[in-house]
Parts: structure tokens; sequence; C-alpha cells
């Protein structure tokens, strides 16, 4: 069963910022969005980082894999885990999902869909690791969404590769409880619901 807060969060945050640098982390906080991904810092900051975020109310999830001196393993989960204090993590190896459900942290795994393989394997490690959601990337693929909803029941976010709203409206439209995003042009909920067809 998928973490209930997590799951509320894309329920009403089906827009996510995906912040990749401090500037963008500045221009998150302008905006009126609530859960962020985070895919920088290092050992020094990260904590930093993620107490700021969470002064402003946001939900923030770390990218462990893109957080430089911290091993994506059960020591680094744990170091995130006691001087971070995330709401959860986000990680591409199926391996630390069930590491980071014993320290209650809510566990996105990343999916990359270059070819029918990687689809296939990335669909039996979901339903062998139990993360909380999967974030599919590219985003650009909305019948892979379907697909992948048919197989897993876990929501999906995805994400990469967008460029306009309309692109994330069709992949929402498709089946995905929400969409990510590391571009700030792109971080206005009210613009997305405009230009669609209304929130499922």
């Amino acid at each position: 069963m998928a973490d209930r807060a997590l799951i509320e969060a894309l329920q009403n945050d089906r827009l996510i910022a995906s912040i990749k640098s401090p500037k963008a982390l500045d221009a998150f906080l302008k905006t009126d969005l609530r859960t962020a991904f985070l895919l920088f810092g290092d050992l020094s900051m990260i904590g930093k980082y993620v107490r700021h975020l969470k002064n402003h109310d946001r939900r923030v999830y770390i990218h462990l894999d893109k957080i430089q001196g911290i091993s994506p393993d059960t020591e680094g989960l744990k170091f995130l885990h006691r001087f971070a204090d995330p709401d959860g993590i986000i990680t591409t190896k199926s391996q630390l999902i069930q590491k980071a459900k014993k320290l209650n942290l809510s566990t996105i795994q990343r999916l990359f869909m270059v070819d029918s393989d990687a689809f296939q394997h990335g669909l039996d490690s979901i339903n062998k690791g139990r993360p909380d959601a999967v974030e599919m990337m590219p985003g650009l693929i909305p019948s892979m969404i379907e697909k992948a909803k048919t197989h897993v029941d876990v929501p999906i976010v995805t994400g990469g590769l967008f460029a306009e709203y309309e692109q994330m409206r069709m992949a929402l439209d498709h089946g995905a409880s929400a969409v990510s995003t590391g571009n700030p042009d792109l971080w206005n909920t009210s613009r997305l619901q405009m230009e669609g067809s209304g929130t499922q």
C-alpha cells in the first residue's frame, strides 16, 4: 500500500518542481507549488536545503542518486533520514526501496523507459520492490503511462523533456497522478489547469 501522505500530496499537487540548483530553489519558493523533487546538493548543504523548504511548508523528496558525497546505499539513507529528514527519497535503485521504507521514508522509484525491455524490467522492479510511487521518464510517452497503469497499483509521476503545458496535461489525461519538470517556466498550476481539460 502506498504511503498515504504521498498519495494525498500527489492528489493535491499534480505539478511537481524538480529543483536542480539554488537559483531554481528560490524560484520554486515564489510559486504556489507545494512539492519538490530535490535533484542537487551535497553532504554539507542537503540538510540546510531541506529545512529551508520545510520552513516554507513544502514537501521535499531527495533524489538520493544525485546528492554529492552521500553514497546511494543503506548508510547514505540513514544519514539523510537523520540529518536532512526529507519526506521521502527518489532512487533508480530498487534495492534501496525496502531499506528506505524501514526508515519510514516515502519512496519513489525512477524508471527510464529507453526500450521495451527497460519498460518490462521496470514493471517487474516496481511489483517486487513496492515503492510508494514511480516516476517514469521521459514524460512524453502517454501511451506507456496507460500501459503501466494496468500493471502496477502505485501512483505514477512522469517527467522529462516537457516543453509546454499541453504535454504535461496529456500525461495527466493518460493516467499520471502528477507530472514533474525542472523548467521553472512551467511551474504554474493555474496555467496547467487552464490549458487542459481539467483535473481528473
